[in-house]
């Protein structure tokens, strides 16, 4: 289905209060929903890819159209996925749409090493404190939506550009963030740029990133073909935040299935990345009798599904996005080696580790076998510990969602996915506020999140930012 009108995205206004108690400390600021659905659905044109519903067949049409045709910005393009990857040409385009859009406003942008951008709105104290940032990131799966990490940056984006328009200011700075790569998939560790500012991966190891199915680009030479390794130390010493709030759609469905607006996200839970590699043996198919075989292949397949075997038993949760074989590979000859991915991920530490430990011990045991067997090897490709944001933070969000939506009109949630702000949660206190999306699906081109629930996520961010705004300054005087 295609997402309503621009008439029906307009008409948003904070629902009205049950009692006198939900707005008590609402800013009076109402953010611009319209604006905001515009805003995003006008930057997938960098990206759009995947058509689905009736958009498939009209969907190169409407693109072309889309920089002459103010309604197809708003409504005909929205049926598409997105496939904007970091730090390819797409990325490069909206990551200049994004600079201009905030210096408009008057902010100072600035970019650091890693390309993270900082787009920052004086306060009205001048203070040379760190600035309250609102942060997320315009890249993309390769089969991906339109909302994940693209809605917590036009959010940021339209919370500046409503404090503009209502010449209101915030007593600290504050200000906007796109953070490089955070989804990994490009460049294969996820939330790479966020985690250098932080400390957790050296400068050096993110700049050797290359490309997943090309690897003479790598994470540096991207940065550079595209002029975005900037002049900053990308670290939180040289270049700290004083807060970090991100509006993300909650990419599962609990509040959907549970009839609620807002998630006040209180941690993230603990994931590992490898890579497992199988060494095998070339061998024809026809000539070669099983006895005799070193199959990579058949053993990767078999690692796979005793993950997925080992995980159900610790209620956690394992995942395989990537397989690879050499580009030579033939039908009737066996491959000489393959690899795959492997996601673990529980909210408890140990479970992972454990659940990590079982899986390589059972991958042992698997090479060992099937003909003449084969050799295994294996890398930790990223280590998030799971997490617990900062209460002051979590509180300003919490007060923001019962003045919105009412106390019944929330839930409070630990993130399964990583996200920057796990990252930023190490340097500076940060939260996150979810929002449903449909059916909890994301990474999918059909990702969904209504323009009324959009709405109301930016409205808590504003809401949010502006609470601890006030909060900073009551703590400095």
């Amino acid at each position: 289905m295609l997402p309503p009108t621009t008439t029906a995205i307009r008409s948003w206004r904070p629902p009205k209060p049950r009692s006198s108690l939900f707005t008590r400390g609402l800013s009076g600021l109402t953010i611009n929903s319209g604006r905001l659905m515009e805003t995003l659905h006008q930057t997938c044109q960098w990206g759009a890819a995947h058509p689905y519903g009736k958009s498939r067949d009209s969907h190169h049409r409407t693109i072309r159209a889309l920089a002459d045709s103010h309604a197809a910005k708003t409504s005909a393009a929205t049926e598409t996925g997105m496939a904007r990857l970091a730090l390819d040409d797409d990325d490069a385009r909206v990551r200049r749409w994004f600079a201009s859009e905030t210096e408009k406003l008057g902010c100072h942008n600035t970019t650091d090493q890693m390309g993270n951008m900082f787009a920052r709105q004086a306060g009205s104290l001048g203070s040379p404190a760190p600035m309250t940032a609102m942060g997320s990131h315009l890249d993309t799966q390769p089969r991906g939506g339109r909302y994940d990490g693209i809605l917590g940056v036009m959010a940021a984006l339209e919370v500046l550009r409503t404090l503009k328009d209502k010449g209101r200011k915030t007593k600290y700075d504050l200000g906007a963030i796109n953070w490089t790569n955070e989804e990994g998939a490009r460049f294969p560790k996820s939330m790479v740029s966020s985690a250098v500012w932080s400390g957790s991966i050296p400068l050096e190891d993110a700049y050797s990133l290359a490309d997943i199915f090309n690897p003479q680009a790598t994470m540096e030479s991207e940065l550079r073909r595209h002029g975005f390794i900037g002049d900053i130390p990308c670290s939180s010493n040289a270049n700290p935040i004083g807060a970090h709030f991100e509006l993300h759609i909650e990419q599962g469905p609990i509040l959907e299935d549970d009839g609620k607006k807002l998630g006040v996200v209180q941690g993230a839970q603990a994931y590992k990345w490898l890579t497992v590699t199988v060494n095998g043996r070339d061998a024809h198919t026809g000539t070669t009798p099983m006895a005799a075989r070193r199959d990579p292949i058949l053993a990767v397949a078999k690692m796979i599904a005793a993950s997925n075997a080992i995980a159900r038993e610790s209620d956690a949760l394992a995942s395989t996005g990537i397989i690879k074989i050499p580009p030579g590979s033939s039908t009737n000859t066996l491959a000489s080696q393959a690899s795959f991915s492997l996601d673990i991920r529980h909210p408890h530490d140990d479970v992972v580790a454990g659940v990590v430990s079982r899986c390589l011990e059972s991958f042992k045991q698997i090479a060992a076998g099937d003909g003449k067997g084969v050799d295994i090897s294996w890398t930790l490709d990223t280590d998030s510990p799971a997490i617990k944001f900062d209460p002051e933070c979590i509180k300003v969000v919490q007060q923001s969602a019962d003045e919105l939506v009412g106390p019944d009109g929330w839930l409070p949630l630990t993130s399964g996915a990583g996200h920057d702000s796990v990252e930023t949660n190490k340097r500076c206190p940060t939260t996150m506020i979810f929002v449903p999306c449909r059916n909890g699906v994301s990474h999918h081109p059909e990702e969904y999140c209504s323009p009324e629930d959009c709405a109301i996520g930016t409205q808590a961010l504003l809401e949010a930012v502006l609470k601890y705004d006030e909060l900073r300054a009551t703590k400095d005087n």
